[in-house]
């Protein structure tokens, strides 16, 4: 019995009255007495007639009442039921709050697959594995929670204590004590289905119903409205749903098979309509199911699992199902035909009954008896004497199939099985579709009158009629026409683009012209775009898109899909039946071997057909991608929209908003071939706008064409990739999925964000991009994902080869640019996947090929590599999956295999339990590495191309970071060193031990350490960081303890030359104590001329040398350095000629040896010879000799013949001029000058060291240096080493020479002298004598502390000094470009340091004398001076405090000098001559007096004292921020920019390079200076030299082969050049020209374009590109 038959019979609820007979519609036999009512006749009626008439119609009203009321009841009783229903379900709130594809289509939990679950979560159950294509979600068993609830009848329960005979009688009684009344049955599976529809939106129904058709069950086509009981169609629903079918038809004896595809809304197919009238015993779904499927339950019968005596919401509902055919010999029927099924009693479903009937090309209907006059009869005599074909099963009668008339048959169903009734109905169906018939088609539900058809919503037709005025516009249109007119900027305007574009990457010849032109077409091309953008089509899509609300604009994206859909099927179907054939030709030619001119012939064919395929194509990625070059080509010219012209700059965000709805965005135009950055950052920039920086999860999917990809990512995360009607996912596209509230706490993301691709070796492709093409997708995608799932087809080793080795290769290059995501292959189409041992096998298999490709793509890449896993981390046990074949059978009737759904769910868990372990990437950092990969893909060198802008940007941050650590470190050792420094000064330290240095810097360095920990764990890219942290800890180390090492040495050479002056130390008590008796004794005599200043002086002047006489008797003076004599006396020494040494002493060029430009003045064209040799009688040797001196000879003339010297000898000279002037300072710092002073051998061991390397060079090189070339090296190496040897020699005087020491205190002993003839006491005297002291240590304390401060308030402050080493390059050249300073240019580029360091010097000089910073640095100094002050005062206080009752002078200044000894350099002074001091109170006083002068000396002291004392400012910023990298780029000199001085195994690198020809690199054999920038040479198809020698040229490319200068460097190809450096060139043209004397001409002619860039932008540039 069919199940609604059988649940009616079983005492199932009555069914629910039709819609019309519910609202009081009259039926048909009442509509026609209602017509004879209002017939003109009935105005000439009697009266009694009339009289009976009105009793009559009051009747008939009383009953029409009556009938509305129960009707009314009926639908109360329906609504609460219903409402009961959903309560059940846990959907109370649903059916107001609908259900949205929001809510399921998120990352969420694992589908539960127990075998049973709880009533309220069948439901949600259901809607999870439908979207996951698993046909059993109808099929979910319901657990028993509630003893209210049964599945069936409960078994009842007897009292087995009884064992009477009576017993026996119960059994076969048919009464059940047990209550069944209160029970009730599970939730009907079929009223959970029709419960989420009717709780569900527009767009939920229509993903719901899609997923429905996939899985082969029937849809709602009529369905009651549960609240207001009218009839719903809804035809939206259908829209997604696209059916692919073969014909058969014969004709000329052969059956011919045509394929058709197309929506379904759109087909006209035959339509046969099943109802029931009654109740027959014949079951009508599992009738249709075997007529239709008999593998397959398309509708839900009596049979099917969890099906139940009732249901609620099914009766009156109508669905329809289409048998399509597969063209093959065992097809039931030769077309595609729809089968409608109406569950219930048709007999009171009138209204849907009515409907169909109509509607229906052939009618069946299921009685349950034939006899004249019962209920069906009427319906059955209305079916007969219409022209539509009728077949009547009846259930009672077994007579066979019978045509009454044409097209009327009936036939009995009793005691047949439904296999033979489905045969007979199926040959009796063929037969009658096999003449004329009606055909139906689903749009035309639409026209159906008393049907609501769900289209008609105001938001649904207000967003179809946009739809429409755009797809208006193009009808009538080919395609590729449509594309050409309307979507112009993406057409051969971007392909030419694109073109041009990577043409810059293989650049020839001149490059930096060629390049200039390549990026004026680049403009010009972008300029043909504005003009022909916004076309009207455009205009009145975004005009949609800008003004539709979010519903009206899903409705919108839809409909345009489908129109324009519609407007490509025909023309792509047609096209894509060609294709086939041609490609099936191409195959079979190809397996027989055949490499004839037909196979290149057919191949060809297949080329153009390929194009027509992409031509044919057009969909909504179409628009996106018009829009994207809308905004691209405007954003580059930064045009502003014209009148008329939508706003460009409006796009990304309109993009956006529909991107975090779901909606798929395109990556990567597959057409093209090209990723569109511009756009890409537009729109990521406004999705971070609208959602802040999430951070996502980057799931990246390749796989074979038509491997299932995207039916996987639907099944997975319902993900709808914007594809067009029939084609392969072209390019890439990106879509974000939200991570449910669920799960996310488990996570570290947002959102996954899913990159589909097109199929690698997609058939449209074949032939065209091939292996490059799929190479540079993979690595694109791999590159951007945290995980790549690899989908393979089938298991043939064969078809997955070309895949893996694209797919390991790629991985290959992730390892070397150091990214590392994770993989799992998944394995499509398996026939066996519950075979471990099979399963075993293949991923054995797998593995192998995975290995053999890692070694193939270790060859290719240049790495090692044995096995798979040494690329990636890898597990074959767990990183494969294997998933069941997607059909359940044959396509196109065979529904989704339910392993296939298990398999999904299996992948999903793995996916997130892998995605546990990652800390995904924000979406800022996602944009950066979507331009990082797509510019280094667009080289050929990717590997040495690849530019990790988000690493940089953390190293660069880090770099700051460590400037900072390393600061701190410095500046609080700089304090540790001032104060032990006053200490040794004191004599109260004299030894430096480092465990004491330790001691006192350990509390910083555990806060450095502190904060090192917590930025590498705490900072957002700690996952980054952590690739450096090992190294930087171990560097802050390092540099922690030199900084130690350094202090100590310092200080032990003040040790040491404390120790050198002890004998004057000893003495100093001894003068000082004699001058002060002699002054005494002296002021005693001319204690009467007190008042005559002028006669004081000259008596004292005429005593002060007798007195310096008979102290520094037998002490010879220390003589100055006589430094230029001594520098000629060695050269003479040397053998060089005086008028030789004279010359260049007075033109002083050597000064400047180290920046000349060309050095060919100094090369020799012959070697010198020892003449004297020549007379050796050996005249083998002779002929050695002279062979080799006419070779020389021979290469000089060459190279005067030529007129130019080679750059690399040029750079080989400059080369021993820096090593050689390095090595001789170094040695002669080394030398004691400030502890034993200055001897001239120090310059005759270097200059002998000098000599002897220009002698090693001369040998190993071709050419020879003339005597003036050693003489300037000399004379520069001593000018370079002059002012420390004067000031190292002044500072051994000063404390060594007891001439000078006296002569010093010539003036302090005047005063005292004075003070002695004026009367003074010994406290006045003693005071001035204090005061002198406390006068110089005060100064040298404020200064060296004020030194310290300023240099903290710099770094902190100062723009140039506060960051990293890039910033300080920034600054610079800022500076040298403001001052146009060509010299100082020219020393940064040979010598960078050099030039760093006068920067700053500069700077701080600046800083300090002007402006603000002058005003800082004078409160510094205030504030040091009111430090001091204190100080001072304090002790002065203290000492006077405590030695107030002992009167003993010598114990007051004991008192004092300790005070003072840890911050002042105060010495003790003898008081032997001062016995007779009494008032320590009154030498306060002095001493305050003193004090006050001395402060307000200090408070005005000007800031260049600082140069006088220890602390400089210049120089201690000198040591922090040069302490760094200078290696130099071996092409264009640039200076590496890394913060840290050996920062091996990163490679040197610096933000921008530069025109080599500054330098003087020109091109080999010529004199042209090479004006291309590096980053534009190493993305060319040039090659150079590495070294003067080599024979053979290097490309560019692969600038790493050049050796290890070359290999230490990471120079990638970079579009965006500095604009400085182009207008250095043309400003300094003649100089650089001059310098080098060579020319920018020929190949290194300047680009005029360069010309136009002015000095202003060109320092702006520094702002803009440096970090």
């Amino acid at each position: 019995m069919e199940e609604d038959d059988y649940n009616k019979a079983a005492g199932g609820r009555e069914s629910v009255p039709s819609a019309a007979n519910e609202r009081g519609e009259p039926d048909e036999d009442k509509e026609v007495n209602k017509v004879k009512d209002t017939s003109p006749t009935s105005h000439t009626v009697s009266p009694v007639t009339k009289e009976l008439d009105e009793l009559e119609e009051s009747a008939d009203k009383t009953e029409k009442s009556l009938e509305i009321s129960e009707g009314i009841d009926r639908k109360k009783q329906y609504q609460r039921e219903t409402e009961a229903l959903l309560d059940r379900l846990q959907l109370p709130d649903k059916h107001q709050q609908k259900l949205s594809l929001a809510d399921f289509f998120k990352v969420g939990p694992a589908v539960k697959q127990a075998h049973d679950m709880s009533e309220k979560d069948v439901a949600h159950t259901f809607i999870q594995r439908l979207m996951m294509l698993d046909y059993r979600a109808r099929y979910i068993h319901v657990r028993q929670d509630s003893p209210e609830v049964s599945h069936s009848n409960p078994v009842g329960e007897f009292d087995t204590n009884d064992t009477d005979d009576n017993d026996f009688d119960a059994f076969y009684s048919n009464n059940v004590d047990s209550d069944q009344s209160k029970l009730k049955t599970h939730v009907h599976p079929m009223d959970v289905q029709m419960a989420v529809f009717h709780c569900s939106d527009s767009f939920f129904k229509q993903n719901m119903i899609t997923k429905l058709s996939q899985c082969q069950y029937a849809l709602p086509l009529l369905v009651p409205d549960p609240v207001t009981m009218d009839i719903d169609c809804p035809l939206w629903t259908f829209r997604q749903i696209r059916k692919t079918w073969k014909k058969t038809e014969m004709k000329d004896n052969s059956n011919i098979v045509t394929m058709k595809s197309m929506p379904i809304c759109k087909a006209e197919t035959p339509m046969v309509s099943f109802l029931r009238l009654g109740s027959p015993s014949l079951s009508k779904s599992e009738l249709m199911n075997t007529l239709i499927n008999d593998r397959h339950k398309t509708f839900f019968d009596g049979n099917c699992p969890g099906s139940t005596k009732s249901r609620h919401l099914m009766d009156g509902v109508a669905e329809i199902a289409w048998y399509c055919p597969a063209g093959t010999p065992n097809d039931a029927f030769t077309d595609c035909i729809a089968f409608c099924n109406l569950h219930g009693d048709a007999l009171s479903i009138v209204k849907q009954r009515d409907i169909l009937t109509e509607k229906s090309s052939v009618n069946v209907v299921l009685v349950p008896t034939q006899e004249k006059g019962d209920k069906s009869s009427a319906v059955i005599s209305a079916l007969y004497k219409s022209p539509k074909p009728l077949i009547c099963l009846i259930a009672d009668s077994d007579h066979d199939a019978v045509e009454k008339k044409k097209g009327k048959y009936k036939m009995g169903v009793n005691n047949k099985s439904l296999s033979d009734i489905s045969e007979e109905l199926k040959k009796i169906i063929g037969k009658i579709l096999s003449g004329p018939h009606e055909t139906f088609q689903l749009e035309s539900m639409a026209d159906v009158s008393g049907v609501k058809v769900d289209e008609d919503d105001n938001v649904c037709q207000k967003a179809k009629s946009a739809a429409m005025k755009i797809v208006n516009l193009l009808q009538g249109m080919h395609v590729s026409k449509i594309k050409d007119k309307y979507l112009p900027c993406q057409g051969q305007l971007w392909k030419e683009w694109c073109k041009i574009n990577k043409e810059l990457y293989h650049l020839k010849g001149n490059i930096e012209d060629e390049k200039c032109e390549k990026e004026e077409k680049l403009m010009q091309i972008r300029e043909d775009q504005c003009k022909v953008s916004c076309s009207e089509p455009m205009k009145l899509f975004i005009k949609s898109l800008s003004s539709l609300s979010a519903t009206e604009k899903d409705y919108f994206f839809k409909w345009t899909q489908i129109l324009i859909d519609a407007l490509s099927t025909d023309d792509l179907g047609s096209i894509l039946q060609i294709y086939d054939k041609k490609w099936t030709e191409v195959l079979a030619l190809k397996k027989k071997h055949d490499k004839s001119d037909l196979l290149k012939i057919k191949q060809t064919e297949l080329d153009e057909i390929s194009t027509k395929v992409q031509s044919a194509t057009f969909g909504l990625e179409h628009i996106f991608r018009e829009m994207g070059q809308i905004y691209e080509a405007h954003a580059s010219l930064e045009k502003q929209p014209e009148r008329g012209q939508t706003d460009w700059s409006k796009y990304p965000e309109l993009a956006a908003e529909l991107m975090i709805s779901g909606h798929p965005m395109e990556l990567m135009d597959g057409d093209a071939g090209q990723v569109p950055l511009t756009w890409i950052s537009g729109l990521l920039d406004e999705v971070i706008k609208k959602l802040g920086d999430r951070t996502v999860f980057v799931l990246s999917v390749l796989g074979v064409q038509s491997s299932g990809k995207s039916t996987m990512l639907n099944a997975m995360f319902g993900l709808q990739f914007a594809v067009s009607a029939g084609r392969c996912t072209k390019g890439a596209f990106m879509q974000l999925v939200e991570v449910s509230e669920e799960i996310k706490k488990d996570f570290e993301f947002d959102y996954v964000l899913v990159v589909d691709t097109e199929g690698l070796r997609a058939l449209e492709l074949e032939g065209k991009a091939t292996l490059h093409h799929d190479n540079e997708l993979a690595t694109f995608v791999v590159g951007l994902g945290n995980m790549t799932l690899i989908n393979i087809f089938g298991e043939n080793p064969a078809d997955m080869q070309d895949v893996l080795q694209i797919v390991v290769q790629a991985f290959m290059r992730m390892k070397k640019i150091k990214l590392s995501p994770s993989c799992v292959f998944v394995h499509q189409n398996v026939t066996d996947i519950g075979a471990a041992e099979k399963n075993m096998e293949g991923k054995r298999r797998l593995l192998e090929k995975l290995d053999k490709m890692a070694q193939l793509a270790a060859k290719e890449e240049g790495c090692d590599a044995e096995c798979f896993s040494d690329v990636i981390a890898f597990d074959v046990q767990k990183d494969v999956k294997y998933f069941a074949q997607l059909w359940e059978g044959s396509p196109p009737m065979a529904p989704p295999n339910p392993g296939y759904s298990e398999s999904v769910q299996e992948l999903k868990t793995t996916i997130l339990s892998k995605a546990k372990q990652s800390a995904g990437i924000t979406l800022s950092h996602f944009k950066i590495k979507v331009h990082d990969l797509w510019n280094a893909l667009m080289n050929e060198q990717f590997v040495f191309s690849f530019k990790n802008t988000l690493e940089i940007a953390v190293y660069r941050k880090l770099e700051v970071q460590y400037a900072n650590w390393t600061w701190t470190l410095r500046s609080n050792m700089l304090t540790i060193e001032n104060g032990l420094h006053t200490k040794i000064q004191n004599g109260n330290l004299h030894k430096v031990e480092l465990n004491h240095l330790h001691q006192e810097s350990n509390k910083t360095y555990d806060e450095i350490k502190q904060a090192m920990t917590t930025y590498f764990e705490d900072d957002g890219d700690k996952d980054m960081l952590v690739q450096w942290r090992g190294r930087f800890e171990s560097k802050i180390k390092e540099f922690h303890d030199e900084l130690l090492r350094g202090v100590q040495r310092k200080l032990d050479e003040v040790i040491q030359q404390n120790n050198a002056c002890g004998k004057l130390d000893d003495k100093k008590t001894l003068f000082e104590n004699n001058l002060l008796q002699k002054s005494k004794e002296l002021a005693h005599q001319l204690k009467d001329k007190a008042n005559d200043e002028e006669e004081l002086k000259k008596q004292f002047n005429s005593v002060w040398s007798g007195f310096v006489t008979e102290l520094t008797a037998g002490i010879k003076p220390i003589k100055d350095i006589n430094y230029e004599e001594d520098q000629s006396t060695v050269l003479l020494e040397l053998g060089f000629e005086w008028a030789l040494i004279d010359e260049s002493k007075r033109s002083v060029k050597y000064k400047t040896i180290a920046e000349v430009g060309d050095y060919k003045h100094y090369v020799s064209l012959t070697k010198h010879h020892d003449h004297e040799n020549d007379m050796e009688t050996d005249t083998r040797g002779q002929r050695n000799r002279l062979f080799e001196y006419v070779s020389e000879t021979a290469t000089k003339i060459k190279y005067s013949w030529k007129g130019y010297f080679q750059h690399e000898e040029q750079q080989l000279i400059r080369s021993l001029i820096d090593n050689v002037q390095k090595q001789s300072l170094d040695a002669i710092k080394s030398k004691p000058v400030a502890t034993i002073g200055y001897n001239r051998t120090y310059l005759q061991g270097v200059a002998n060291n000098v000599k002897r390397k220009v002698t090693e060079f001369e040998s190993q090189n071709k050419f020879a240096l003339k005597k003036e070339f050693t003489v300037d090296l000399l004379l520069y190496v001593f000018h370079r080493a002059e002012r420390w040897l004067s000031e190292s020699h002044m500072k051994f005087k000063g404390n060594n020479d007891a001439h000078s020491y006296v002569d010093s205190k010539k003036m302090q002993y005047y005063k005292i002298f004075r003070s002695f003839c004026k009367g003074s006491s010994s406290a006045v005297v003693l005071g001035q004598l204090i005061c002198d002291k406390l006068k110089s240590s005060t100064v040298e304390a404020v200064c060296n502390k004020t030194a310290i401060d300023l240099t903290k308030e710099m770094r902190c402050n100062f723009p140039a000094f506060c960051g990293n080493r890039s910033n300080l390059e920034k600054h610079l050249l800022k500076s040298l470009a403001e001052k146009e300073d060509f010299d100082g240019f020219i020393t940064y580029i040979h010598h960078p340091r050099k030039q760093a360091e006068t920067y700053i010097r500069e700077e701080v000089e600046k800083y300090i004398s002007t402006g603000q910073g002058k005003e800082k640095a004078q409160t510094i100094l205030k504030k040091n001076v009111d430090d001091i002050n204190k100080l001072v005062r304090q002790a002065l206080n203290e000492a006077t405090a405590k030695v107030k009752t002992h009167r003993d002078p010598d114990m007051w200044m004991k008192e004092f000098s300790s005070l003072l000894k840890d911050k002042l350099t105060f010495t003790t002074i003898s008081c032997q001559n001062f016995s007779d001091l009494n008032s320590f109170d009154f030498l306060k006083e002095e001493i305050e007096k003193g004090l006050v002068s001395i402060i307000k000396e200090l408070s005005s002291l000007s800031l260049d004292n600082m140069k006088k004392f220890r602390m400089k400012p210049d120089e201690i910023l000198i040591d922090q921020l040069c302490d760094c990298c200078w290696v130099k780029c071996p092409f264009c000199a640039a200076v590496c920019t890394n913060t840290v001085e050996n920062h091996s195994p990163d490679k040197h690198s610096v933000l921008f390079h530069r025109p080599s020809g500054i330098t003087g690199f020109h091109t080999r054999g010529t004199q042209d200076l090479v004006i291309d920038f590096c980053t534009t040479l190493v993305a060319s198809d040039r090659s150079f030299f590495p070294s003067r020698d080599s024979e053979d040229s290097i490309p560019y490319k692969e600038y790493q082969r050049g050796g290890e200068d070359y290999a230490s460097w990471k120079i990638t190809p970079d579009e965006s050049k500095l604009t400085y450096w182009k207008w250095f060139v043309c400003q300094f043209e003649r100089q650089l020209e001059d310098h080098h004397t060579l020319k920018f001409h020929g190949r290194g002619e300047i680009p005029s374009e360069w010309k136009n860039h002015k000095k202003q932008e060109a320092i702006d540039s520094l702002d803009d590109n440096y970090l």
